[in-house]
């Protein structure tokens, strides 16, 4: 990334932490760090971000500590193997020092630019946790996923309502902010480390009462899913009678 990487040394901790999962993402994972720091430059909010790699078998670890020597608001957090995106997003955020936490997708599906719409409510005070959505408004989707997989991800929607009692129309969009302390007990007692997880930390926020919203935002599918639509489906359902079953016999308290 050379000269788009500039060092700055700040003493105060960041207002916002910037969470990326990346699991063999080095095709794209330079030109989504510069994305991110063009942007930031533009923003009066000072930002770390994180990109936690999630046990890569390619060059994504190395290019990011590359990129981090250069640009000292940038880290890489290591996960001992690959231990799935749940425990990628954990693991950032416990390592985050910024008040609110931002989780973006390595492919940016959900433009860097929609941050505001996630932050603001929770800079502000009204909100704790706010999740981007494809669902509220479709006119924002710029490049829709195949039929078929738009159709399955309505399907788990719906049993994530009739499973968890969550009113949202859209838990799996990648990109998510909350605030930190609040949120977390919950990950304290997160146990779904793979791709099923957004449901849990939400049904978790929300007993827990903490002031949840859902936000309309741009997003196009991008090329290079890690979402196996039958295998990790299957986690994916099994994980909703997960969470019922472990508020029942208690095993998030």
């Amino acid at each position: 990334m050379g000269e788009a990487c500039i060092i700055v040394e700040y003493m105060e901790p960041p207002a916002l932490s910037i969470v990326i999962p990346a699991y063999n993402e080095a095709e794209r994972i330079e030109q989504t760090l510069e994305t991110v720091r063009n942007y930031l430059r533009s923003q009066p909010l000072r930002a770390e971000v994180l990109v936690v790699n999630d046990g890569s078998r390619d060059r994504t670890g190395p290019l990011v500590t590359a990129c981090a020597k250069r640009w000292s608001d940038l880290r890489l957090v290591q996960n001992p193997r690959n231990l799935g995106k749940g425990f990628s997003v954990r693991n950032g955020a416990l390592e985050a020092r910024g008040q609110v936490v931002l989780i973006t997708d390595a492919d940016l599906s959900a433009p860097i630019e929609e941050m505001p719409k996630l932050v603001d409510p929770i800079l502000s005070g009204d909100r704790d946790l706010t999740l981007g959505s494809r669902a509220l408004d479709r006119s924002l989707i710029g490049v829709h996923q195949s039929a078929f997989r738009e159709y399955a991800g309505r399907l788990f929607n719906g049993l994530v309502q009739l499973l968890t009692g969550l009113p949202f129309q859209d838990t799996q969009c990648g990109f998510k902010a909350f605030r930190r302390e609040p949120m977390l007990p919950v990950l304290a007692r997160q146990r779904i480390a793979g791709f099923g997880f957004d449901p849990e930390i939400l049904f978790l926020a929300r007993i827990r009462g903490l002031r949840l919203q859902e936000i309309p935002v741009r997003w196009s599918h991008a090329e290079g899913t890690k979402v196996r639509l039958l295998q990790d489906g299957v986690k994916m359902i099994l994980g909703l009678f997960l969470i019922r079953w472990n508020q029942l016999t208690g095993r998030y308290r």
